[in-house]
């Protein structure tokens, strides 16, 4: 289970970025800021230790009572995404209820991080951009079934279509974490992160920035 630091945030779009070589980095810019700390989950009282932030402004008529008793008790605005994030109990300590999350306390520039959102829809698709098939030959009289996935199973034994068989059907609009992806630059003024490399999700969409759990670099800092 990853236990490292992160933050919720939006995915604004891409952009480009001349490194110090002199190369150029495809990033994806990330608004993180402003998140709030909405909460804290404690040993003693929960199980676990975790603590609570919440992501972009909610109207008050459209949060129902007991999340605003939650918002309330915290001191804070409702916020529309809220999120828990697993962190050991030292790591939980820095974090006060009520403040904004200070990105370049979470991150450094460099640090590797791990990116989960949610795809994006494609509806029903056939094999061959679901599943990158090849499809079939092209040649010798080949008639309405070149984008086709071929046999599905067998004759007589065991008489039927095996289950988990690679179809089509409905593609994108699924949980999707991105790892190893490079933090470029930390734009603390306007409280933006530039990732290089591809985020999953489309534009607007949230996503959950946090230390990468099979690299070195997703560590918190000392």
């Amino acid at each position: 289970m990853n236990q490292y630091p992160g933050v919720l945030g939006r995915k604004l779009g891409s952009t480009q970025v001349f490194k110090a070589d002199g190369n150029v980095a495809n990033c994806a810019v990330v608004e993180a800021s402003p998140c709030v700390v909405v909460g804290h989950r404690t040993k003693e009282k929960d199980g676990y230790t975790a603590v609570v932030l919440g992501f972009g402004k909610r109207k008050a008529a459209r949060t129902n009572k007991p999340q605003a008793g939650q918002f309330k008790k915290a001191g804070v605005e409702p916020q529309q995404h809220v999120k828990e994030f697993r962190l050991p109990a030292e790591e939980l300590a820095k974090y006060t209820i009520g403040t904004v999350v200070d990105l370049t306390a979470v991150f450094t520039e460099g640090q590797i991080v791990d990116v989960q959102g949610r795809t994006r829809g494609r509806g029903f698709t056939g094999v061959v951009r679901r599943w990158a098939f090849a499809g079939g030959v092209q040649t010798h009289g080949t008639h309405e079934y070149r984008r086709h996935g071929g046999s599905i199973g067998t004759n007589m034994t065991p008489g039927r279509t095996l289950p988990n068989i690679k179809m089509g059907g409905h593609y994108g609009d699924e949980n999707w974490s991105t790892l190893n992806l490079k933090i470029v630059k930390i734009d603390t003024e306007r409280g933006l992160l530039l990732i290089e490399g591809g985020v999953p999700g489309s534009r607007n969409s949230i996503v959950i920035v946090r230390g990468a759990v099979k690299k070195m670099g997703g560590k918190p800092k000392a």
